[in-house]
């Protein structure tokens, strides 16, 4: 049967939605192939890897009956990439096979039933529910991200900590040795305060499809699932358990030494002191003195680095040791024009913040240099 006919780039582009989070290597080789299930018209696709499941759909459906199958995403993908813009393409089911057909090209694939394929079951009922715009909800993710752990054993520090609570929702990452967090207002809602925790990669899959649009994302959240949905787009993950430290007590409040700068002459600062940091060993030490701060690096073959910024600061003189890659990625990951740093004193953590805007905060401990 005549199972999709339709624009090459119609295709390509629900396909490409969701075949994010295929696993190339998985324990069940149906998880390689994305589901594919026609009702007249309409054509959905399914991907998943048994934890979060992305689904789209699209009017591509050429045949008027009904039919399902699964199909190797990668390979149907690479298929379509390799075709030349605008050209029509059929897939045409018969005898366990997908036949793809564009101009003289024709490419016969593999299929696995539909019915074996593993989809998420969806919650029934969820405790909260509220809508964002894409853009804000991505510029959450995109303040926070980077502060995620990664593979750690203490697992609920692979993901982050979602928190609805009023008009408000936060969003916080740590991995134990920074902590990056972020608000914002919801207009009109009235959440109840509830936790949970979003993994990882399910965070890094929603900053690759959220738009940068005012176009609402809806998410329903339930004590181990999450559920977004956006445009045709509608994504289910399976949340992280366990108990999230908390990061009230981490935020450090009542710092005397108050630091402003230019954010791209801080970073740029810090990527030539860093050239002579090892692989291993990623030490910076900022020196601050009124309206001066000093950048110093050194290595185990004795080398060093020195390099002077003017700065906004009045406080007495201090001396820290940081991660140099825990500063330049939050000063990558911001936009505006200033940050200011507060200190306590060598032994205690750093507030890296943005003047005049109380929404986000990061944290970072010093190091011994």
């Amino acid at each position: 049967m005549l199972f999709i006919k339709a624009d090459r780039d119609a295709i390509l582009k629900p396909l490409q939605t969701v075949a994010g989070i295929v696993e190339r290597r998985h324990t069940l080789p149906i998880l390689a192939n994305v589901l594919l299930r026609k009702q007249g018209p309409a054509v959905s696709f399914l991907a998943s890897d048994v934890e979060i499941q992305v689904q789209t759909t699209a009017e591509l459906g050429a045949d008027p009956e009904d039919a399902a199958t699964t199909v190797s995403a990668k390979k149907l993908i690479d298929i379509l990439r390799a075709m030349p813009e605008g050209v029509e393409v059929s897939i045409k089911l018969a005898d366990k096979r997908a036949t793809i057909q564009a101009g003289r090209s024709r490419f016969a694939l593999q299929t696995l039933g539909a019915e074996d394929f593993p989809t998420v079951a969806v919650n029934e009922q969820f405790s909260a529910s509220f809508a964002l715009p894409q853009k804000q909800l991505k510029h959450l993710f995109q303040m926070v991200h980077f502060a995620m752990a990664q593979q750690d054993i203490r697992y609920y520090l692979n993901g982050l900590l979602l928190v609805t609570d009023g008009d408000h929702v936060r969003v916080v990452a740590t991995d134990g040795h920074r902590l990056a967090y972020c608000q914002a207002q919801v207009e009109g809602a009235q959440l109840a305060r509830q936790e949970v925790i979003i993994p990882r990669k399910t965070v890094l899959e929603l900053q690759r499809l959220l738009g940068d649009t005012d176009e609402p994302v809806h998410l329903d959240v339930s004590g181990n699932q999450v559920r977004l949905r956006f445009g045709e787009v509608e994504m289910v993950s399976k949340l992280v358990e366990g108990k999230f430290p908390d990061y009230q007590r981490v935020i450090p409040s009542g710092y005397s030494k108050h630091m402003i700068c230019s954010r791209e002459v801080l970073a740029a600062s810090l990527a030539r002191a860093s050239i002579l940091t090892s692989d291993k060993f990623k030490g910076v030490r900022l020196s601050l003195a009124p309206g001066l701060l000093k950048v110093q690096t050194s290595n185990a073959e004795q080398e060093e680095a020195a390099d002077e910024i003017e700065v906004d600061y009045t406080a007495d003189p201090v001396e820290i040791g940081f991660n140099v890659g825990y500063l330049q990625d939050v000063l990558a990951n911001l936009k505006t024009e200033q940050v200011q740093i507060d200190f306590g004193d060598a032994n205690t953590s750093a507030l890296l913040t943005v003047p005049g805007d109380g929404d986000f905060k990061y944290v970072v401990m010093p190091m011994r240099i």
